[in-house]
């Protein structure tokens, strides 16, 4: 499995990381003999990025995760993630010291390799969505002292929000890391859009992550599932999700994902899952692509897709020439 380096944490990660969220679902509603099936094979495979957060199954992810950590001792490196609730300023270290104790508690550990903001950013704070001020000036320092005290490694964000202010904060340069939508649905992180294109527009932000020295967590590679191009899901799997950054439903990202079969056919790659995660990887400001499963069998897809190396160039203006075609319709 090739590794990257995660970014000013140091860390060489593999670039293929095990998600351990609901979308997938495997870590939140599998049984114990699958959860541990899959984490031993994706160890086998070289993987040693495992990521989760204490809103996956209300804890049961970090639950799960932990007893199975505990059980095969692996050498790895684990984030997590605390998402607040709408929360007053000057409590909002306080908050995240407890999300934190909560989280280590259920993960059976004393400390996190990585600790993520996992609210939205924007403008002026709302509700459970955070300023670039509150940020900088009460986050920072928070997660500050809790490196300090051994407890976490390093911290970033989760880079969801409004652009603008993904970007004051990134520049910012405090953050470590930034878990960042960029999939087939969904270029401008990572690629100029025009005006018209159906989706949020990231402003080249990993451009911006690159010169901050900041590593990057791919998430939302396969837009929730929608880049399957099927509806199905598995019963594992979380109702159809919100989409990130992407079209305004689930079903508009299924049919546009679609659009992409004809370069299945043409042989650029044997499924849309394939080509989608071989686009990810041909960025080179992506350290870790995170894939969520259901079975074992999904992440095994997922490894021997990973395993054929970045896209082509020719390949990688095919699918340019259909992102083209999505400019100008409806989000």
């Amino acid at each position: 499995m090739e590794k990257r380096r995660l970014g000013k944490t140091g860390l060489d990660v593999s670039l293929l990381g095990f998600g351990c969220g609901a979308v997938g679902g495997l870590m939140v509603g599998g049984t114990p003999a699958d959860q541990e099936r899959a984490v031993a094979r994706a160890l086998e495979l070289g993987v040693n990025y495992f990521d989760t957060a204490a809103q996956y199954g209300n804890g049961r992810s970090e639950e799960n995760l932990g007893c199975v950590l505990k059980k095969l001792r692996p050498d790895i490196y684990l984030g997590t993630k605390v998402r607040l609730p709408p929360t007053e300023p000057g409590q909002i270290a306080a908050g995240i010291t407890a999300a934190l104790e909560a989280s280590l508690t259920r993960l059976q550990l004393e400390r996190v390799d990585l600790y993520q903001f996992h609210n939205a950013i924007v403008g002026s704070t709302a509700g459970g969505n955070f300023a670039v001020e509150s940020m900088l000036e009460e986050v920072v320092p928070a997660f500050e002292r809790l490196v300090q005290q051994g407890k976490i490694g390093h911290y970033g964000i989760t880079a969801v929000g409004e652009t603008a202010s993904l970007l004051r904060v990134v520049d910012a340069r405090a953050f470590a890391t930034a878990q960042v939508s960029f999939n087939l649905l969904n270029p401008s992180p990572g690629a100029t859009v025009p005006k018209g294109f159906p989706a949020q527009d990231y402003g080249g932000l990993l451009a911006h992550t690159e010169a901050a020295n900041m590593g990057v967590i791919n998430i939302r590679v396969l837009a929730g599932g929608a880049l399957s191009g099927s509806k199905e899901r598995h019963a594992l799997n979380s109702p159809a999700p919100e989409p990130i950054g992407s079209g305004s439903s689930y079903k508009i990202d299924v049919e546009r994902a679609r659009r992409f079969i004809p370069l299945v056919r043409e042989g650029l790659a044997d499924s849309i899952v394939e080509l989608a995660l071989r686009y990810a990887i041909a960025h080179q400001a992506i350290s870790t692509v995170l894939v969520g499963i259901a079975t074992q069998e999904q992440f095994e897809i997922a490894a021997r897709a990973i395993s054929k190396g970045p896209l082509s160039p020719g390949a990688l203006s095919r699918i340019a020439e259909i992102q083209a075609s999505f400019v100008g319709e409806a989000r």
